[in-house]
C-alpha cells in the first residue's frame, strides 16, 4: 500500500493543492495533539473543519463526507463503500444534509482515508463544525423533465465558493 502522501501526489496532479495542504495539515495536527502540543479544545476545532467528528466511543471518530447537493456518481459511491470497509465497520449513514457518514474510524487513519476519497473528488473539507456543511437541492434537480429550471449549476457554484473561501479564514 502506498503512503497517503504518495496518494496525495496522485490527487494533486488535478490541481488540488488546497486539499493536499489540508490533509497534510490534519496529519501534522494529529501528531501534535498526540504529543500534547495542542490541547483538546483547539484540536477539536481543527479536526471538525476537516470533517472529523469525535464519537462517544473512545478512540474512534466519525467522518462526514460532503456530497454537494446530494450528487454522487457510481464510481464515488463504490469508493466510499470500499473506504468504509477498509477503515470502519462497513456501515454507512446517510444524513438529512445529503451527506454520508463513516463511523468508528481511527483518528490516526483519517488523513489517509481523506486522501483516498479525494482520488474520486470526494471531500471532507468543512463537513463538520460551525460551517456551511453542505448545499442541498432537490434529489431530482437536473433530471426531472417537469422542473421549471435546473438548480444544479447554482448549487454547485455555491458549494465551490464555500469550499474554497471559508476554511482558510479559521
Amino acid at each position: 500500500m502506498q503512503s497517503f502522501r504518495t496518494e496525495l501526489e496522485l490527487v494533486n496532479h488535478s490541481g488540488k493543492a488546497l486539499v493536499e495542504k489540508d490533509i497534510i495539515d490534519l496529519d501534522r495536527k494529529i501528531r501534535e495533539f498526540r504529543e500534547g502540543k495542542i490541547n483538546d479544545e483547539k484540536f477539536r476545532s481543527l479536526r471538525l473543519a476537516r470533517g472529523v467528528y469525535g464519537q462517544r466511543q473512545q478512540g474512534v471518530q466519525m467522518i462526514r463526507i460532503k456530497l454537494p447537493f446530494g450528487k454522487i456518481s457510481t464510481k464515488q459511491l463504490l469508493r466510499i463503500a470500499d473506504i468504509s470497509d477498509e477503515y470502519s465497520n462497513g456501515n454507512l449513514h446517510l444524513t438529512t444534509r445529503q451527506d454520508i457518514q463513516i463511523h468508528h474510524v481511527s483518528l490516526d487513519r483519517t488523513p489517509e482515508l481523506w486522501a483516498k476519497l479525494e482520488q474520486d473528488d470526494i471531500t471532507l473539507r468543512e463537513a463538520c463544525g460551525n460551517t456551511v456543511r453542505n448545499i442541498t437541492a432537490s434529489a431530482e434537480a437536473g433530471i426531472d423533465p417537469n422542473e421549471p429550471f435546473d438548480v444544479s449549476p447554482y448549487a454547485h457554484a455555491l458549494f465551490s465558493y464555500f469550499y474554497v473561501n471559508h476554511l482558510d479564514k479559521n
